[in-house]
């Protein structure tokens, strides 16, 4: 199988995922010049910052997903490929794949991050990670069946381990799931299993940490602690999960917590790009590169968001957020230097214009950090549907997702609570 592309005199420019950065960089980079090439496992752009909407059965999936070929139309010069990409080979720039080898004049690694499991076997195998779109529905469908068991158990303890919700990480993402199970138990499961007693249910918020939002102001943190306290969530600080086998959480002070769900989102690590091994590698296992974005002995290669890390901006010497905004410039900004004259191209080195941070904690409630403002409550939250809503993909997404949202803030009642379960055909011996 050979990728068939066309053959033509322009340079090529190879990127491995569809990400925020290589999404940026396709919506950037001029026409017709080069040849650029997207390889992605899946066909579709994946909006990360509401997989937890998708989790807690807020959201549709496909209105967070727009497909690669979509984005491409009209664009002279870009190709997409669905592949999976098995290794690099830098002395021959070629990137080899499922669907056979392709050759590069420069690669783009924009491959992103999966779950950082901290190299701990029984967590990855039973907490639920939320990395994917597939992951997010494996949440739901893990939630709702544990509600569904619920009502099925013979005994106390074995009903509230399946009540109980246990989420690992004070970041946005645990805080945004945190406060969305918290307002569910709140206002929908009591109407939906009415013969369940939701005072027994336990939302546990768990943070290695001293503080939530470790990468926001301290004002934020307190208010992100205070709204989730409000809401009924138990928030334990300095908590390191150590073991979990399915219904029990061990942590490092001996403390057990029993419950089968447990969210994961306490870190991510860089997706291991093979081929690439021998390179010096930053925190979370992002290869580091120079100023420029580009491997220091191989400067044909860059690795942008995820996937990179870069100690050169005096602004952020310990390097940059693993933010979509970070992916998002280091995106436009590679893509504008292959706009230049050759002998101007990569001569200019990247600095990060850090927007600003925001997380939402339910109804009416969040916090954001402007450069030099704080909010938080509902100007804060509607602050953050607005650039939610401009950031997402195609006019019809954000119209379906600002219809779940009106739908869901005034009937109080979230209509995704489906069950549904992929069904695989055995195959005969």
């Amino acid at each position: 199988m050979k990728a068939n592309l066309p053959v033509n005199n322009r340079k090529r420019i190879v990127i491995i995922g569809g990400g925020f950065a290589g999404l940026s960089f396709i919506q950037t980079i001029p026409k017709s010049k080069y040849q650029v090439v997207l390889i992605d496992r899946h066909n579709y752009h994946q909006f990360q910052p509401l997989f937890y909407q998708v989790a807690t059965a807020g959201l549709e999936p496909s209105s967070i997903v727009f497909p690669f070929r979509k984005i491409l139309q009209k664009k002279l010069g870009l190709h997409f490929r669905l592949a999976e990409v098995e290794r690099v080979d830098r002395e021959n720039k070629e990137v080899h794949t499922s669907i056979g080898s392709l050759k590069y004049d420069y690669l783009l690694l924009s491959s992103g991050a999966t779950t950082n499991f901290f190299g701990n076997e029984a967590i990855e195998t039973n907490a639920l990670p939320m990395k994917t779109i597939s992951e997010a529905l494996n949440i739901r469908n893990q939630i709702l069946t544990a509600f569904e068991n619920a009502l099925t158990a013979e005994t106390a303890e074995e009903r509230t381990s399946y009540l109980n919700m246990i989420v690992v990480g004070g970041g946005p993402t645990g805080v945004e799931v945190a406060g969305t199970i918290a307002e569910m138990r709140r206002f929908i499961l009591p109407k939906d299993y009415p013969e369940l007693d939701f005072s027994e249910m336990k939302i546990e918020l768990l943070e290695g940490s001293g503080r939530l939002l470790s990468g926001m102001r301290d004002l934020s943190s307190l208010k992100a602690k205070e709204y989730l306290e409000k809401l009924g969530v138990n928030i334990r600080l300095e908590s390191i999960v150590t073991n979990y086998d399915g219904k029990n959480v061990t942590l490092k002070d001996g403390t057990t917590l029993h419950s089968r769900n447990l969210i994961w989102a306490a870190g991510v690590i860089a997706n291991a790009m093979p081929g690439l091994d021998g390179e010096l590698l930053g925190v979370g296992k992002r290869l580091v590169v120079n100023g420029t974005l580009q491997l220091e002995n191989y400067p044909e290669v860059f690795a942008l968001g995820d996937a990179g890390v870069t100690f050169s901006d005096s602004n952020f010497p310990n390097g940059h957020p693993q933010v979509a905004q970070v992916a998002i410039q280091q995106g436009r900004f590679i893509a504008k230097e292959f706009g230049k004259h050759e002998s101007e191209r990569f001569k200019k080195e990247f600095k990060y214009k850090d927007l600003g941070s925001m997380a939402t904690v339910g109804r009416n409630k969040a916090v954001v950090d402007l450069p030099n403002r704080h909010f938080s409550g509902f100007f804060a939250w509607l602050i953050w549907m607005l650039v939610h809503l401009r950031s997402i993909l195609g006019l019809k997404n954000k119209y379906l997702i600002f219809m779940d949202w009106l739908w869901n803030y005034f009937t109080y009642n979230l209509s995704l609570r489906l069950i549904i379960q992929p069904k695989f055909k055995s195959k005969s011996k």
